[in-house]
């Protein structure tokens, strides 16, 4: 078996997609992204008799990269749309053959005018879409690729743990949000995955404890509840909170209605509903993770110091409240 070096395969690779562009553009598009896989492997082992190089036409289903060549290895991708960029494999390529060094892609646009082109995958990796399971993104044209985003190579990539891998994905993705907007995920893989709950309870089905504990964490983690009730938007991070990572759906009155803000009338309902969640709140600070703390807040703080932290924040959110209080002077007094 002669060998193949990186320039000799690339020249392979351009050979193959001119190949097969002639091909669709003359004899009609590829339907499926079965078919078109089968039609890189059948064009790229005909480019490679002289090498003595096997393809394999039936490789795992979930291998990655989808033709493994030695130590070079093609992902190939399909669109009948008009563009050149596709959803590419997880972010943490837990079925990835360890004896490849060197990825390509092969991508084949049916859309607009029907063409081929390969890139190096790393090149082209541009985008990570965030679901249950992260993966990259990737486009033939992309002009910055993610791994320079990152300031670190695929290869040094690839050699993290998926802990690691995590922590660039979520400095990237907190890098893209706009205003208002969370991330959903945020725990290492050690802690445990998060995603969305499949089954959402309402809190009003919730026990008292439920309840109480719910209100604590979110409103802990949300002290912008206090400020003024012109502001509409101050509930939507913790009724999110409550949503995304318990389950929970609840409303603003979760907060500050009279239910839970005890049988007096008058006053301001939403301090009279954190008085009766103080001790909840204690407890939500010395059991929150960390992670929790840096995307609501912007940063962290140790657990015993979160609830004087808390009423720092909660006094500059309060100023502006109408009656403007002050939190720090009524709140966790009794438990101080």
């Amino acid at each position: 078996m002669a060998q193949l070096d990186i320039d000799q395969f690339e020249r392979i690779l351009c050979k193959v997609c001119d190949l097969l562009t002639e091909k669709v553009q003359k004899f009609g598009v590829v339907t499926t992204s079965k078919n078109f896989e089968d039609e890189v492997r059948v064009v790229v082992k005909e480019s490679l008799v002289e090498f003595g190089i096997e393809v394999d036409f039936a490789p795992h289903p979930f291998g990655f990269p989808d033709v493994v060549l030695g130590e070079f290895g093609i992902e190939v991708k399909f669109t009948q749309n008009d563009t050149w960029r596709s959803v590419a494999n997880s972010v943490f390529e837990r079925f990835k053959n360890r004896d490849v060094k060197y990825i390509y892609v092969i991508f084949g646009k049916m859309g607009g005018d029907p063409s081929v082109r390969w890139a190096k995958y790393e090149d082209c990796v541009m985008h990570v879409r965030t679901s249950h399971v992260p993966r990259f993104e990737l486009d033939i044209d992309a002009e910055t690729s993610l791994f320079q985003r990152f300031g670190i190579t695929y290869a040094d990539f690839t050699m993290l743990s998926e802990e690691h891998r995590m922590d660039y994905i979520r400095d990237y993705a907190r890098s893209r949000l706009k205003k208002g907007e969370r991330l959903w995920w945020l725990q290492n893989l050690n802690e445990g995955s998060h995603a969305l709950q499949l089954q959402v309870q309402l809190f009003s089905n919730l026990t008292k404890e439920e309840k109480l504990t719910a209100r604590a964490e979110a409103s802990l983690l949300c002290p912008r509840i206090v400020g003024s009730s012109r502001d509409r938007t101050k509930y939507v991070d913790p009724i999110l909170y409550l949503l995304t990572y318990k389950g929970i759906l609840a409303s603003r009155d979760a907060f500050s209605a009279g239910s839970v803000a005890g049988p007096d009338r008058g006053g301001i309902y939403v301090q009279r509903a954190l008085i009766s969640i103080e001790k909840q709140m204690r407890e939500a600070a010395l059991r929150l993770e960390d992670a929790l703390f840096v995307e609501y807040w912007g940063y962290n703080v140790v657990p015993s110091l979160r609830i004087a932290e808390w009423l720092k924040l909660a006094d500059k959110h309060a100023s502006g409240a109408n009656p403007a209080w002050k939190p720090s002077e009524v709140l966790f007094k009794k438990l101080s």
